[in-house]
């Protein structure tokens, strides 16, 4: 018999794989090749009565379909799912009580950190928008203790390491760098502030450098010690203009802050508000995929000056020049706007650079224009002279007879040179400054002296002595006048002439701005506007405004102090300027030392302003103890205001007036000169 027959004889169990099935018959049962129950019986009753039924045999045609039993699928998954929660309870006791430390220890290197992010600090410019203080990019250098640690390098001296190599490259010791490095309480240290992109260039090579070579390495022999070492881009405040008008400006401080000046002034202005982000890390490197949450920070606004930056130039080289060659202890200029009070120049020498301020003198820092209190000697007496006129004691022609000495209280007093007695109008008396004239005039101001003291006690305030200048600036001095009632015997004498009270440079030059001003005071303003983050411009608020004397007596006083520099009586001709009327006053008092509190030296002053008869600036120049050559004010401070106003209104074009000035008497009577 074929193989084929054989297959076909046996119950039909096999069937020949090339042949279709023939579709099943009515009343028939199916049978499936190579089942157990075809080849034992050949679809024979099982015991019991009930047919058998093998696992791939079809119910009869027609019939119920019949499911296995469920509960052995169900005691195998429930074994299934209890073996796995097993395994996961096995797990979370060895890792929550087992090995906590040493899972906890690897989960510090992947953590969440919050690092500052650094606003912007506005920029300070002058009027005309030319930066006098901006910013650039930097980087501050930081570290993760952490990653210097014996278990994450494998090396006990990561820290010493590390310091020796970055100690060069950021300017620090290595002892400290390696103290920071090694530091067991925290994941972030600053190791060196405002470093510029060259040098977090040279340091971001070698950690390549060392990566590399550690990755060639056997493991742990040659570790990456600069690992932990990162950068935050933190901007670092540049002056470009290194001297000019550092005073004003200031500098900001190892902490962002502002230390002094205009940084210190509008800290909070410029500064902004810091932002953060916070991301996760994975052996000091950020993990992109894990998300970040982050505070963007608000820049600052930027500061208008209402510095003139040419004559802020030219007011500095002139009074360092002079300080220099008179070897002085400082000096100040001071230019101002008479018709608005914005200060044009506020120099002083010695100065410093504000980008290297660890070579700067300590006493260099702040503006000594405003900080600086001293007798001003003779050109504090236009305010006598202006009280006088105001009251109506005296005209300009007034006669006025001064001799070589006046006994006043239990002195003698004196002019600046010895004299026969003069025989002068009240013009001459300011012309030639004569103190002895100045004390007799002021006793005109009350039937005693008492009262001439409170009268001129009222002028001197409202001219801004003892009072704040309006400024606002860091460290800025009142001044030091008295109350009346406590004038010693001397100083009723000798506060009328300058001397027994004191001011700073700026309150030296409103008073002659206020004169100037057709008698109007105007405060003195050093910020013309600010620019926010959102780039609107907002001017500054209007100064403040009072009058202290009346149009006629400023212009009075005005055409006095042109005879001062254009009489050849004055003690001001080294001030005259070709083609302009020029108004000035010479001053010469005697300095108290700071550090005795003794008169020691002299302070040589000048103050004034130009054109005379439309007036438009006013500068002020003040040295400080001249000890070589003279120390008259009309030879160390004359030639710099001449220098500086000269550049002054060639720099504001401002025209000379034309107008012929109608010279007043100096001397009166029988001396009297033309």
């Amino acid at each position: 018999m074929s193989e084929r027959s054989r297959g076909q004889g046996e119950g039909g169990g096999r069937r020949d794989p090339r042949r279709v099935p023939r579709p099943a018959q009515p009343g028939r049962t199916a049978r499936t090749g190579g089942s157990a129950a075809g080849r034992s019986g050949g679809g024979r009753p099982a015991p019991g009565g009930r047919p058998a039924r093998g696992a791939g045999q079809r119910p009869p045609q027609g019939g119920a379909l019949r499911l296995a039993r469920p509960r052995p699928r169900l005691r195998l998954v429930a074994v299934g799912l209890t073996l796995v929660m097993l395994v996961f309870t096995v797990r979370l006791l060895q890792v929550q009580a087992v090995d906590a430390s040493a899972y906890a220890s690897k989960a510090a290197v992947n953590r969440y950190i919050t690092v500052p992010l650094a606003a912007e600090r506005g920029t300070i410019t002058a009027r005309d928008g030319s930066a006098l203080a901006t910013t650039v990019d930097a980087y501050d250098i930081t570290a993760d203790p952490y990653l210097f640690t014996p278990e994450q390098t494998k090396i006990k001296d990561a820290p010493e390491r590390a310091a020796r190599i970055l100690a060069p490259l950021l300017g620090e010791e290595r002892a400290e760098l390696a103290e920071k490095l090694s530091r067991p309480d925290t994941r972030y240290v600053l190791l060196a502030r405002q470093q510029t992109p060259q040098t977090w260039r040279e340091i971001k090579k070698l950690k390549q450098q060392l990566a590399a070579r550690a990755a060639r390495s056997p493991k742990g022999e040659r570790p990456n010690v600069l690992a932990g070492v990162y950068q935050e881009k933190h901007a670092k405040r540049v002056y470009p203009n290194k001297e000019l008008a550092a005073p004003v400006l200031g500098f900001v401080n190892a902490e962002g802050k502002g230390g002094a000046g205009i940084e210190a002034m509008l800290d909070k202005k410029l500064a902004g508000e810091n932002g953060k982000i916070t991301y996760a890390q994975s052996g000091g490197r950020q993990v992109p995929t894990a998300g970040v949450r982050e505070q963007a920070a608000r820049p600052g606004s930027d500061i208008e000056l209402t510095l003139d930056r040419d004559i802020q130039w030219a007011a500095q080289r002139a009074i360092g020049d002079q300080v220099r060659d008179s070897h002085a202890d400082s000096g100040y200029v001071v230019v101002q706007d008479t018709r608005t009070g914005q200060l044009l120049a506020m120099a002083s020498a010695p100065g410093f650079d504000p980008n290297d301020i660890g070579r700067a003198k300590v006493d260099s820092f702040g503006a000594a224009a405003v900080q600086d209190a001293y007798e001003p000697g003779s050109t504090s007496k236009v305010m006598s002279m202006a009280a006088v006129l105001e009251e109506g004691r005296a005209t300009p022609r007034t006669a006025v007879t001064v001799p070589n000495r006046l006994k006043r209280a239990d002195r003698y007093f004196a002019d600046d040179v010895d004299h026969p007695t003069w025989h002068l109008t009240l013009n001459g008396v300011l012309a030639k400054s004569s103190n002895i004239g100045t004390i007799l005039a002021t006793e005109q101001l009350g039937s005693t002296r008492k009262q001439a003291n409170k009268v001129l006690y009222h002028y001197l305030r409202e001219f801004g002595i003892g009072r704040p200048t309006g400024l606002g600036f860091p460290g800025e001095t009142d001044g030091l006048l008295e109350k009346p009632e406590k004038w010693s015997a001397s100083q009723q004498y000798t506060i009328p002439f300058g001397q027994g009270l004191s001011l700073n440079a700026v309150q030296a030059a409103s008073i002659y701005s206020t004169i100037a001003n057709g008698g109007e005071r105007i405060d003195p303003t050093l910020v013309r506007g600010t620019t926010g983050p959102d780039g609107r411009y907002q001017p500054a608020d209007p100064p403040g405004k009072r009058r202290v004397v009346s149009e006629k007596t400023a212009r009075t006083l005005a055409r006095m102090l042109e005879s001062v520099v254009s009489d050849m009586e004055g003690t001001g001709t080294t001030a005259k300027i070709p083609g302009y009327r020029v108004a000035g006053k010479t001053g010469t008092a005697n300095r108290v030392d700071p550090k005795t509190g003794r008169y020691h030296g002299y302070t040589a002053s000048f103050a004034g302003f130009a054109p005379a008869d439309k007036p438009r600036v006013t500068v002020y120049c003040a040295v400080q103890n001249p000890k070589k050559g003279s120390y008259f004010g009309s030879d160390v401070c004359g030639p710099v205001y001449k220098k500086v106003m000269k550049f002054s209104l060639k720099t504001l074009q401002i025209p000379p007036t034309g107008n012929k000035p109608a010279r007043l008497p100096v001397s009166a009577g029988k001396d009297r000169k033309h």
